[in-house]
């Protein structure tokens, strides 16, 4: 089956808020589903923040991946980070994951983005294997959060 991708818009909303909930739940996150509807609306709305892309399989919705841009000194310019990357359960194991990667890396190259990075939990071991297969290193680093509140 073909994959296509094509950019997210805000008639997409509830689908991708139906996929963010499961990756949610399958990686064991919290969802706030009024916080992810706001931040993804202003995602569409401005693409200098990044893209939301839906993935296509077979003229299904097969998932979603969501890259943002920053800016790194380390890496040499425009940084972009894979934030979601999705696929559904039924279409898993088609090779959809790598597809969706190269589509990540074509997309970053043609904006100028010199490093795209991505998180992946420690246990995961198969996603970790395909992010390898697919170039991503791992720098022996730890990703660290802290959320800053409104002020």
């Amino acid at each position: 089956m073909q994959t296509t991708f094509r950019a997210a818009e805000a008639a997409d909303a509830d689908a991708l808020l139906s996929m963010m909930r499961g990756l949610c739940e399958h990686d064991a996150m919290t969802f706030d589903e009024a916080a992810r509807r706001d931040a993804l609306a202003r995602l569409i709305a401005d693409e200098s923040l990044g893209l939301a892309h839906v993935l296509e399989s077979g003229g299904e919705t097969a998932g979603y991946l969501v890259i943002v841009f920053g800016f790194s000194l380390e890496f040499h310019g425009r940084d972009a980070f894979l934030d979601e990357l999705f696929v559904k359960d039924e279409f898993r194991g088609r090779g959809l994951g790598k597809e969706a990667l190269g589509f990540a890396e074509t997309v970053c190259r043609d904006r100028g983005v010199r490093a795209l990075h991505l998180e992946v939990d420690r246990s995961n071991t198969g996603a970790q294997a395909l992010y390898r297969k697919s170039g991503f290193k791992d720098h022996d680093r730890y990703l660290m959060t802290r959320l800053l509140e409104k002020q």
